[in-house]
């Protein structure tokens, strides 16, 4: 089988690559059409930014339960209730939207809503790939096929939500949502997993402190994750003030901002493929710290650039280094950290990448306020190369700590 597709040669993966893909391209639709009816109830772009925080917002605050809960429970059975109720939810939107109950503030606290739900479920089925590819080798594969279906849903589920927008109305898309679920449901129900054992059950707070301590005695973790949370708070944001450029740099509408975003997203998804052809996981902390660099460089030349052409060559940049530094990052952690703490480690991984997410969004937002959206990007993306440089200072550290983890794994010999 080809290198880069070796988790496809477990059946769990592929069933819940295909249940998952269809699930993703669904909440891409929701997403896409939330906004759309926040902005056409209120007119107010506040209000826009305003439903956004609020679904990724209580990630930031409630993925540590969300990894606790993997720990302590069957991920299987968890997995399907996070689902079902993302469903849910979803059915219910679109009841109250076809019955033209929603205001933009029901929207916006409905936002949040959905917002917990994915506080569980994102850390969980990042802990759920290692009981699907059992092989640790074949790891990095999953990984990096996973941050695809996560590309793959961002192109593909806003083009589907502008057809049905035009075509009928909001409740479509939530209720083509609410059926895109049944597919990961389907295929984690029927999955045959081995029985793992659960961990000693202590008190939520001595539980979630025992995970926080291990992050932090674990070196590779302690690194990889502020560099992560930095990254993301500070390129991130790039996605919400992009309709500026469109509309007042290139003097465009939604196709020019179609076209900037698709192109970041493409570059996104050649990243992670290219990191999923990867024989092992040696080598990620240099590519992490590449991508880092290249991230914030491209994020400064777009900011100062004024030709269409060139910002369409360097929003593919900025897109694979943000996410060859998201999927370098779990990759690794993944690999190197222990199963029993896995939940709460990647609950600190989902806070380091979708929490600061919301926030750097909102700082982007007022910093722009003041010195202009060009200015803020290129501000940001210097701090980008400053993170990439403290990152650097690190890195023989880094590779000290990993190459014991591999030792002890068994991936390189002593």
């Amino acid at each position: 089988m080809n290198h880069s597709l070796r988790a496809f040669r477990h059946p769990n993966f592929r069933m819940f690559f295909a249940g998952q893909s269809v699930s993703l391209i669904g909440t891409w639709i929701h997403t896409m059409a939330m906004s759309w009816m926040v902005y056409r109830l209120s007119g107010s772009a506040f209000m826009l930014g305003l439903a956004g925080f609020a679904s990724m917002a209580p990630i930031f605050f409630f993925a540590p339960l969300g990894g606790l809960l993997a720990d302590r429970f069957n991920r299987q059975k968890l997995l399907i209730v996070t689902q079902c109720l993302a469903g849910i939810h979803a059915f219910v939107m679109a009841g109250l939207a076809y019955a033209d109950l929603l205001n933009a503030w029901h929207v916006i606290a409905l936002a949040g809503v959905i917002g917990m739900i994915q506080a569980a479920d994102t850390p969980l089925r990042q802990t759920f790939l290692p009981e699907l590819v059992p092989a640790r080798e074949d790891l990095p594969s999953a990984v990096a096929f996973g941050a695809f279906m996560q590309q793959a849903g961002r192109l593909i589920g806003p083009t589907i939500a502008g057809l049905l927008l035009a075509k009928w109305s909001e409740a479509a898309c939530f209720l083509v949502n609410g059926v895109s679920k049944i597919a990961v449901i389907a295929a984690v129900a029927i999955m045959t997993l081995p029985v793992r054992p659960q961990s000693a059950r202590r008190r939520m707070g001595s539980a979630l402190s025992e995970g926080v301590r291990y992050a932090w005695q674990t070196v590779p973790v302690r690194i990889l994750l502020p560099t992560l949370a930095a990254v993301s708070f500070l390129i991130a944001p790039y996605q919400s003030l992009m309709p500026i450029f469109a509309a007042e740099i290139y003097h465009g509408g939604a196709q020019t901002l179609g076209w900037l975003m698709g192109a970041a997203g493409l570059g996104g998804a050649t990243s992670v493929v290219l990191l999923a052809s990867r024989k092992d996981v040696r080598g990620l902390a240099r590519i992490i710290l590449i991508a880092t660099l290249t991230a914030g460089l491209g994020l400064i030349a777009f900011s100062v650039t004024r030709w269409f052409w060139l910002a369409m060559l360097l929003m593919p940049l900025i897109g694979a280094g943000m996410l060859a530094v998201i999927t370098g990052t779990s990759t690794v952690l993944q690999v190197i950290i222990d199963d029993e703490k896995r939940g709460r480690v990647m609950s600190l991984y989902t806070m380091s990448f979708l929490g600061m997410v919301p926030m750097g969004s909102l700082a982007s937002g007022i910093v722009a306020d003041f010195i202009g959206a060009p200015a803020t990007l290129a501000l940001f993306g210097g701090a980008c190369v400053a993170t990439g440089l403290v990152y650097w200072a690190k890195l023989p550290q880094l590779r000290t700590h990993m190459r014991a983890h591999y030792v002890r794994l068994g991936i390189i010999r002593e």
